[in-house]
């Protein structure tokens, strides 16, 4: 039976752990702080648990500089709950601001601002959606079929990158070429939000960095967008500017813990911005579910309902050890190391092309997700390096079942040493084929 040192995991998640953090999770399942009791078993409204909910916040807002107009919250569901919730919160904020707006200039007539508010969503409502990889795409799919009851052409796939390259994904076209919806107000069809997800887990396509068309920095006030980002396997890879996102989430098990729990981090006027369910029906939508409904679990500190705190605590001890390993750089260090790693790896990949070939475009090649296929993809030499990586204890390299090919997930509790006895096999393969 294999030690835990001599096995080197690349799997795309559930992703490896730091051990230490492994090391005392096993104490802390068992009997935390001596109490007697292991974390699985208190109570998520005990005071222990409000104070591990408490220094989980407080984790990931000195990593990622939150600021203080932003909530976070924990909830199920992971990223794929997160697709829906996302359109039921969302539509909901662009119902109430129309609302809002028809309430002021009708003088209050709750029949006149009704059937100008229906009238506005059949036309107006737009949900812009990037589609870069698999994960978006099902994003896509999803807001499409809760939104078709009021109508089938409410999801503007602004960005579809398969049309660009060969009916598959592996490349970001560029900007001037998205078509997203006007965002002026007042004038006519206007987007709800700009959904993308940053790092594609299945397809290996990371976005290089933030949008500029989406930088509200650069725009004028009216036609700052809310953009959503789905940042599940890149989270705490790198430095983000939470400002610049009106939510971002991400589902805990690749970067941050283990299943089980989701981050939202979402800005707080989007929490106080919800009509009355009464007035959404009235339109033929659903009130976002109480399970999804990012104002109900901002209201109950995340407890509305039985949350895993064991989860949350590990969640905080992830965060914790990398304030520890990297200091008052922060997020900057831990950016610097996961380019180092993908750097080696693709390095390798590279001066060896006749025997790898890199299925992403260069310009947006992940970090987090490395994608190939070897000697253009043959059956049985892309087996035989499987086995082969098997047997030297390189684990979870199978591509994603929808795309095939090998997948080296470098997520940030990869350690380099084991990056390293990767690139060793990359070489010592190559030199065979």
């Amino acid at each position: 039976m294999p030690s835990r040192e001599e096995v080197a995991y690349f799997g795309a998640g559930p992703a490896p752990l730091p051990t230490p953090v492994l090391e005392q999770g096993a104490k802390a399942f068992l009997n935390y702080e001596n109490t007697g009791l292991g974390l699985a078993e208190i109570s998520h409204r005990s005071p222990t648990a409000n104070k591990i909910l408490a220094d989980t916040r407080a984790g990931l807002t000195t990593l990622l500089d939150i600021p203080s107009n932003y909530d976070i919250l924990f909830m199920h569901g992971g990223g794929s709950g997160e697709f829906s919730a996302v359109v039921f919160n969302m539509v909901a904020v662009w119902v109430e601001n129309r609302r809002r707006r028809a309430e002021s200039e009708l003088n209050g007539d709750s029949d006149k601002i009704l059937e100008r508010v229906r009238q506005e969503v059949r036309r107006d409502l737009r949900l812009d959606y990037l589609v870069t990889g698999s994960w978006s795409l099902k994003a896509s799919q999803e807001a499409a079929s809760l939104l078709e009851p009021i109508g089938k052409d409410l999801v503007n796939i602004a960005l579809d990158a398969r049309k660009d390259n060969g009916g598959k994904f592996g490349s970001i076209p560029p900007e001037e070429n998205w078509k997203l919806s006007p965002r002026q107000r007042g004038q006519g069809i206007e987007s709800a939000f700009v959904y993308y997800c940053d790092n594609e887990t299945v397809d290996g396509v990371e976005f290089p960095s933030f949008p500029k068309s989406l930088d509200p920095g650069l725009q004028d006030e009216l036609e700052k967008p809310l953009v959503v980002a789905d940042m599940s396997s890149n989270f705490l890879s790198r430095r983000v500017d939470v400002s610049k996102y009106a939510v971002i989430f991400g589902g805990a098990q690749k970067n941050i813990g283990i299943t089980d729990v989701t981050l939202v981090i979402v800005r707080k006027d989007i929490l106080s911005t919800i009509p009355p369910p009464s007035f959404l029906h009235a339109l033929g939508i659903w009130s976002p579910p109480a399970i999804l409904n990012w104002a109900v679990v901002a209201k109950n500190n995340s407890l509305y309902n039985t949350m895993p705190i064991f989860s949350i605590w590990i969640a905080g001890q992830v965060m914790k050890s990398l304030l520890a390993f990297h200091g008052d750089s922060k997020l900057a260090g831990q950016e610097e190391l996961s380019n180092a790693k993908a750097k080696i790896i693709y390095d390798i990949l590279d001066a060896n092309s006749s025997t790898y070939q890199v299925v992403p475009h260069t310009s947006v090649r992940s970090r987090m997700n490395i994608c190939f296929r070897v000697c253009k993809g043959d059956a049985a030499i892309e087996k035989e390096f499987l086995d082969g990586a098997e047997s030297r204890m390189l684990q979870g390299l199978k591509g994603h079942r929808s795309v095939g090919g090998i997948r080296i997930s470098n997520y940030n509790a990869v350690s380099m040493t084991n990056v390293e006895k990767l690139a060793e096999y990359l070489k010592d393969f190559a030199k065979k084929h």
